[in-house]
């Protein structure tokens, strides 16, 4: 295998995302950092780049694909039961410790992340996709916005095939990026990591662009979900928890709200891991800010009502859950309680089709069309 980083390198095309500067230098406008990247050097997420005063980007490859029920994402407002195909390159602009996704994430960060990238194209995916059954195509593992250009060619392919599209995200977002992902992109999950500048900045980032891009995909349209990992420690105060939560109700009290329970990964072993009581309580303080619609996550069969989705007016159980498996599901064809009528916000289908998987697999062996086509680079 040649050095990962040359291997990169060489997998890259002139990025949309940018302007050019006096100097040579060139502004990227995919991340909140905004870098100003003189010639010869890399941004922050180490793989968008200035050569000769042009921004390279990535291009061409994927540092994996995995088929992935859509709780899992999660998303449990759109298209319960659905298939989403999951993609991903390699890198991030964050460097949290407690990374799940590290193995991708901090390539040419951390020379323990190895994720050999495999060459392949946007229509190599989505006739894959086809094949597998999925009907969501989602850019996740390492932090989708940093490789947008990528993901906004998949989509392009995945749109013409009918499929819906969406984001897995730490949210750290720009104007500029927004505007150009907003016709190819149906839903996004923003990670909101913590409530405090501060412990955004121990992780690389700064928490205003995060809040900014939770109230600009609201105002756009595109359905959105948000994520908290609770951490012991961390973000798990009551003041912090009240904050975070207020501040979400106050974009909107129909904000799917998940709360999820971390677990010692990567360079993270000291917090204790989230136990379901902890869960429960950031649920009540989310209750107490006026979110209509919370989720307990990570830990199935012990958080209660707190995987279904209940009519917020009558109480009605319209989707029930264990972990990312349906049990059952009540909506109406319109989206509605069919106890009292009440419209559920989120993405529905006329009617439940089913559920392919309640699990994680890889692509089929054999009814992959592009399963010849992921080579290893630079191999």
């Amino acid at each position: 295998m040649a050095n990962l980083k040359d291997v990169l390198d060489r997998n890259t095309r002139e990025g949309d995302l940018c302007e050019k500067m006096d100097r040579g230098f060139v502004r990227c406008f995919a991340c909140g950092h905004r870098c100003r990247i003189p010639d010869g050097q890399l941004g922050v997420c180490k793989v968008r780049f200035n050569r000769g005063g042009r921004l390279y980007v990535p291009w061409g490859y994927v540092g994996g694909v995995q088929c992935d029920p859509i709780e899992k994402k999660p998303f449990f407002h759109a298209y319960p039961g659905a298939l989403a195909y999951s993609f991903g390159m390699l890198g991030c602009d964050l460097h949290c410790s407690y990374c799940q996704n590290w193995v991708t994430s901090q390539a040419l960060r951390d020379p323990n992340a190895i994720a050999p990238p495999l060459r392949t194209r946007p229509e190599d995916l989505v006739i894959d996709a086809l094949q597998q059954g999925a009907k969501v195509l989602v850019s996740t593992y390492n932090e989708p916005l940093i490789t947008s250009e990528w993901a906004v060619a998949v989509f392009k392919e995945a749109r013409s095939a009918g499929l819906k599209t969406a984001f897995v995200s730490n949210g750290n977002g720009t104007p500029e990026v927004l505007e150009y992902l907003r016709p190819w992109i149906d839903f996004y999950k923003v990670d909101l990591k913590s409530f405090d500048d501060g412990h955004y900045r121990q992780l690389g980032g700064r928490i205003e662009p995060i809040l900014w891009t939770i109230r600009r995909l609201h105002e756009m349209g595109i359905w959105l979900e948000i994520v908290t990992l609770l951490i012991h420690g961390f973000n798990d105060s009551d003041e912090e928890l009240g904050r975070l939560t207020e501040f979400l109700s106050s974009v909107s009290p129909d904000i799917p709200w998940h709360v999820t329970a971390f677990h010692q990964d990567y360079k993270m072993n000291d917090p204790a891991n989230t136990t379901a009581q902890d869960l429960l309580r950031a649920v009540e303080i989310g209750k107490q800010a006026g979110l209509r619609y919370i989720y307990a996550g990570n830990l199935p069969g012990m958080v209660g009502e707190t995987e279904n989705t209940c009519c917020p007016n009558c109480s009605e159980l319209l989707v029930e859950r264990y972990g990312y498996r349906i049990t059952d599901y009540r909506l109406t064809d319109q989206g509605s309680c069919p106890k009292c009528g009440t419209s559920i916000p989120g993405r529905w289908a006329s009617e439940f089709q089913g559920q392919i998987t309640s699990n994680p697999f890889l692509p089929h062996s054999g009814r992959s069309a592009s399963q010849s086509q992921f080579t290893i680079l630079g191999a």
